[in-house]
């Protein structure tokens, strides 16, 4: 027999922009609970809004199915003596376990046979069970800080005020977080605001819904995303929606309103990013862009209450977005009074760390930086060195002040308000892109050049002053900055020397020392984001392995070479290559000073597969240099593919380790030659294949 089980956190207002999170941890932390104490269940069904978190675990086993111990004793040699007789060790151990010793059984065990007790005990009673589960699921969400309220020792992210557990339509009895457990829940906070009976766990959802609470996230999310579209399309316009919001507005609501309001024309002479920022971050407004994708004077709001008169809740939030908004149109109105220019000299009071100096400082590297970056992209030096030094002024800006993720947005405005160069306003916002992963690239030259300067800059610098990110602690983000400027460069195919580049910034910093092991430090970290790169696409973690045992300096040519051994080793003469080199690797490994420059002397040859192996090598060596000089390398590995039957042949029937000295030398010059073909390209001796 099962039954359905529901358990519900009635609370305050829960943080919205952590309720899905919560949610989803409280659902995966009871699985957890059910699977270790192996009851048995069908779907586990999450559910949350704003003051809420619920599970329901369908066709949950009554009971715990019987469980079996077994408790293992001393050597059944050492249990009896010569007349078969208990010894006080057996007697000593069916003591401990409360029985007699005709009771104890024998065991086998990697020691061999024992005397153990086996012991079958029926299995609890889920309702005995689901209090301590669903405490320890809770006590395990993920929450930063929790409070304590009136005068209760519970702790939780918010006040809890009931909490139902029910299995099939009774009561589990139990208390959570010092409230005693019930079937009652509660309506809609204004349209049903008393208690709600749950009949049945199977009916929660159902029940809720009559009294104005759509419990199921997702469910309440799809449905205020389609009417905010199905609105827009009413007023002929496009709602942008921000996902992140669309999740923080649905955490906000129990029973979504989706209203349109609008706003004064005129605001719109203010730069739209400032608009929307203001909107979304202070009134969680979605706001409406017209087909050609500018914005328009008008919002969309979700309430959570189904008023009789909507146009007042719509008129109170016009009044409230419309002082919002003057304050971004007079940041704006104020900022622009001052150049970028003359804002730089207020950098020189903001530390950018406190052993690297003042933002000011930072900038001045960073020009530097990009001018010498400029050639590789046949970028103008002055207009990279002119973006680099106005780079952060915004930072200073009043608007940028009061909504720090326009940072580089503004910027951009405020260079074009200035006429500066179209080049230099763009790069100004492009310097942050990728901002995240997926984001887009920077595509301008002078914004390539100072995405690219600003990133290594800060990565030398933190790594100068030791503060290399460990763990999940990566304050500076340097794992983002470094995969961002791998992308840079390999997206847009730059063939750039990180290494040649990372000395250039380092010689920059006139504050700190940075040794050649911090360069190579941060050569080396940067290059290893390519593992994660990789494993993502599902390349095998051996191919980058085999490319990185090089220590190439040059991006692009890295990840040109990882996928050309990623396709060699799809090959069905992969396995046995990647084997022969390993092979020949050792034999080398042991052999140094032996014939160093691997010279060939066919005179003494002695085997045919000695020679078939050394004109197979001689016959394609010509063709394999020119792919690899054009870079080709896919074709180069496809191309020594070839030389697997002479190359089996040869260590099928010749002996290399010989008395002969002159002839081993001989072969191992052979093997030098072949495995010096493969490395051009990569070691493949480090690859994993499955032959």
């Amino acid at each position: 027999m099962s039954k359905d089980f529901l358990v519900e956190i009635g609370t305050e207002e829960l943080p919205p922009k952590s309720l899905k999170h919560l949610m989803t941890a409280f659902a995966l932390g009871l699985e957890s609970q059910l699977r270790e104490a192996n009851l048995e269940h069908s779907a586990i069904k999450p559910y949350a809004t704003p003051r809420r978190l619920a599970v329901l675990v369908s066709s949950l086993a009554q009971q715990q199915p019987e469980q079996f111990s077994e408790k293992l004793g001393p050597a059944v040699a050492a249990a009896y003596d010569a007349n078969g007789k208990p010894t006080k060790a057996a007697e000593g151990f069916a003591r401990s376990c409360g029985v007699s010793i005709e009771e104890l059984e024998q065991a086998e065990s990697d020691k061999g046979p024992r005397l153990a007790f086996r012991k079958r005990a029926a299995g609890k009673a889920s309702v005995e069970l689901l209090p301590a589960m669903v405490e320890q699921a809770l006590a395990t969400l993920p929450i930063d800080k929790r409070m304590r309220w009136g005068a209760s020792r519970a702790e939780f992210v918010r006040p809890v005020h009931w909490v139902m557990m029910i299995y099939g339509d009774t009561v589990v009895e139990g208390n959570i977080l010092g409230i005693t457990a019930g079937q009652y829940s509660r309506g809609h906070r204004f349209h049903h605001p008393d208690a709600v009976l749950i009949g049945r766990a199977s009916a929660y959802a159902e029940i809720l819904h009559q009294h104005r609470v759509i419990a199921d996230f997702a469910e309440r999310r799809e449905l205020i995303r389609n009417r905010i579209e199905t609105t827009a399309s009413d007023l002929n316009a496009q709602a942008i929606i921000d996902e992140d919001l669309l999740d923080e507005v649905t955490a906000l609501n129990e029973w979504p309103v989706v209203l349109a309001g609008n706003f004064d024309s005129d605001f719109l002479k203010v730069p739209a990013p400032a608009l929307i920022s203001s909107m979304k971050e202070h009134q969680k407004y979605f706001h409406l862009v017209d087909t050609n994708g500018a914005l328009l004077p008008a919002f969309i709001t979700v309430a959570n209450i189904d008023s009789y008169q909507p146009e007042k809740i719509i008129a109170g939030n016009e009044r409230v977005i419309r002082p919002r908004l003057a304050d971004a149109a007079f940041f704006y109105k104020t900022d622009l009074k001052v150049t970028l220019q003359e804002r730089r000299e207020q950098l020189r009071n903001i530390v950018f760390q406190k052993k690297l100096g003042s933002v000011f400082d930072k900038t001045e590297r960073v020009a530097k930086l990009a001018a010498y970056l400029a050639h590789y992209l046949e970028a103008d030096t002055k207009l990279c060195e002119q973006a680099a030094q106005l780079s952060k002024s915004d930072l200073v800006s009043e608007m940028v002040l009061e909504f720090p993720d326009l940072q580089g947005t503004m910027g951009e405005h405020y260079a074009r308000a200035e006429q500066l160069e179209a080049s230099v306003c763009q790069a100004l916002l492009e310097q942050y892109q990728p901002r995240f992963s997926g984001d887009a690239l920077p595509t301008s030259k002078t914004g390539i050049t100072l995405a690219l300067a600003d990133r290594l800059d800060t990565l030398v610098g933190i790594f100068a002053i030791g503060q290399i990110p460990s763990g999940s602690s990566d304050p500076f983000a340097l794992r983002r900055a470094s995969l961002a400027i791998l992308r840079i460069l390999v997206e847009n195919k730059l063939d750039l020397d990180l290494a040649d580049v990372i000395d250039q910034a380092a010689s920059g910093y006139s504050v700190v020392a940075i040794s050649e092991e911090i360069r190579k430090q941060v050569f080396t970290y940067i290059n290893e984001r390519f593992y994660a790169w990789f494993e993502d696409q599902g390349v095998a973690v051996s191919a980058v392995q085999a490319v990185m045992a090089k220590n190439l300096t040059n991006p692009v040519d890295i990840v040109e070479r990882i996928e050309a051994v990623a396709s060699f080793m799809t090959r069905t003469e992969a396995p046995t290559l990647a084997a022969a080199n390993k092979r020949v690797a050792n034999l080398l490994s042991k052999q140094e000073g032996s014939n160093t420059a691997h010279v060939v002397d066919s005179t003494l040859f002695s085997a045919p597969e000695e020679t078939q192996l050394h004109e197979q090598i001689n016959t394609l060596s010509s063709r394999f240099h020119g792919l690899v000089k054009d870079r080709n390398y896919g074709e180069a590995l496809a191309l020594l593919a070839g030389l697997k039957e002479p190359v089996d042949a040869f260590f099928d029937n010749v002996m290399v380790m010989v008395e002969d000295g002159a002839v081993r030398d001989n072969r191992l010059a052979l093997l030098a030659q072949l495995r010096g073909l493969f490395l051009e390209v990569a070691d493949v001796s480090l690859i994993t294949t499955v032959g």
